[in-house]
């Protein structure tokens, strides 16, 4: 619904939270059309923060994207004052208070459909209230949300793919339409003079600042536009390039999603159109933003994906437990396996916070039916180390290899790391970048070194269990293991290792 064109309060709040940007962003649009003055906040949520790692790069991330989003607030005020509010504490309580402080009439801000920010919003939603304040919120994250894309039953989808084409039917030029902010920025207040203040430094967030150093990837909204910039003139390679790690085939946006640098609609835009002009690449990636959308329509409509197999059936699976899996599940997020790609993803994480998309299926298939561990302990592992983290698409692809999620692969189809390995880094080369104590080994050797002839070993300098762990498993006893173990879902699910 278009907003009116008369502003309806005198003064508004858009909270910031997961859209750390002013262009297309739909809470700044809505606030700026309805308010004759705009504030602007974010808060540094000690509910959250209190929770991280000292040294988390998401913490860096979204400082240096705030300190841009500042400078171009400031900038589209034209008020010396201008800029952004921000607060360190927890928001549930500043949000209210500082709507008190301002004497607004409403706060604004968009969607966030995890739990835990549901109850946030409930809380703060709660206390404005009692004060005779509104909380308006808006769909920006992603595409198209919560029911917006529904069976003929009414009902929401659990498999992608009919989900896809009916989110295909349902997009046009008006969900992918631009907010113009621009047109009303001259409503945005300055600051009062107490919160012109610059943006907190990471040590005085209680945070590391070699957190920042270890940030290997352009932040802010300029930042996702120049990678973006660089995706388009490679886009049309997506679809042949997206699934070997050591090729520059991801657009590496990701983390700009998460964190809402950039628009969804700009890329659904770009993509869908490009779709339409036969663009291979751009017709594999805009259904992966429709991914991005599924998962978001699951956790909204199935909430107990939380903690919980989307099938209920899978919840009875008997995982890996004592000493022996907790020496296990350290060995895996320390790649110590002994299978080089695993170890490779594994480093690559540990070290940048980011894993390729491939390489995060082969590790978790690994975790869960090579080792037999409870897919949670991984989900919780990759929530706290990937910089992209976001819990629907995180969860979702747990799920998916642990096959207990909506549309997940089935249990019987588990990942050979091996061939994977051979088939994904052929080169070896990403081995090599994230293995270097490899490097030497001949790259027939490199996928499963334990193979290799003594004179290879020899000649690469390297003494298995020395240099580099012999596997701490074997594939194909871990995978009879994994059809057992899975025994107990078949009845449930029909399913058979025969079909």
């Amino acid at each position: 619904m278009a907003p009116p064109s008369e502003p309806s309060y005198p003064s508004g709040l858009v909270w910031f939270r997961r859209d750390l940007r002013t262009n297309d962003q739909a809470a700044l649009y809505h606030a700026l059309a309805q308010c004759q003055q705009v504030h602007c906040a974010f808060v540094f949520d000690l509910d959250i923060l209190d929770t991280l790692p000292r040294g988390d790069r998401r913490v860096a991330f979204i400082r240096e994207s705030l300190v841009e989003l500042d400078e171009t607030l400031r900038a589209l005020s034209g008020h010396e004052q201008g800029g952004l509010i921000v607060l360190h504490a927890v928001a549930s309580d500043a949000i209210p208070a500082l709507a008190n402080t301002l004497s607004v009439q409403a706060v604004f801000a968009n969607h966030d459909d995890e739990p835990q920010a549901l109850e946030r919003d409930r809380r703060v939603r709660t206390r404005l209230a009692a004060a005779g304040r509104a909380l308006h919120t808006y769909k920006d994250h992603t595409i198209l949300e919560r029911s917006e894309v529904l069976a003929q039953s009414g009902k929401p989808y659990s498999v992608f793919t009919p989900y896809k084409n009916a989110w295909l039917k349902k997009i046009d030029a008006f969900q992918l339409k631009s907010y113009p902010v621009e047109r009303h920025a001259h409503r945005l207040a300055p600051r009062p003079q107490r919160h012109c203040q610059p943006v907190p430094t990471l040590v005085s967030l209680g945070f590391e600042a070699t957190a920042l150093s270890q940030l290997k990837l352009p932040t802010g909204a300029s930042g996702a536009q120049r990678l973006f910039d660089d995706f388009l003139g490679r886009i049309a390679r997506y679809e042949d390039t997206r699934n070997f790690p050591a090729v520059k085939g991801p657009s590496y946006l990701s983390v700009h999603l998460r964190f809402g640098t950039i628009s969804p609609r700009l890329l659904a835009r770009t993509a869908h159109r490009l779709m339409l002009e036969g663009n291979p690449g751009a017709t594999t990636w805009l259904s992966e933003l429709i991914w991005r959308d599924f998962y978001f329509q699951i956790l909204h409509h199935h909430p107990h994906v939380v903690g919980h197999s989307f099938k209920p059936a899978y919840d009875a699976i008997e995982w890996e437990s004592g000493a022996e899996a907790d020496a296990l599940f350290a060995a895996w997020c320390q790649g110590r396996t002994g299978y080089p790609l695993v170890d490779a993803a594994m480093a690559q994480i540990n070290q940048t916070g980011y894993m390729h998309n491939r390489l995060r299926m082969v590790a978790a298939s690994f975790l869960v039916k090579d080792l037999g561990l409870d897919w949670r302990r991984g989900e919780a592992y990759f929530a706290t180390h990937l910089n992209d983290f976001d819990l629907a698409a995180n969860n979702g692809g747990w799920q998916w290899a642990s096959s207990s999620g909506c549309d997940a692969q089935p249990y019987f189809r588990i990942f050979n790391p091996v061939s994977q390995s051979e088939k994904f880094d052929p080169e070896g080369q990403f081995i090599r970048r994230y293995l270097p104590q490899l490097a030497g080994l001949p790259t027939k050797a490199l996928h499963a070194p334990w193979l290799a002839r003594p004179l290879e070993l020899q000649e690469a300098g390297i003494q298995l269990g020395t240099h580099y762990p012999l596997p701490v498993v074997e594939h194909d006893v871990a995978r009879h293991k994994t059809l057992a173990r899975y025994a107990v879902v078949k009845s449930a699910t029909g399913l058979s290792p025969q079909r």
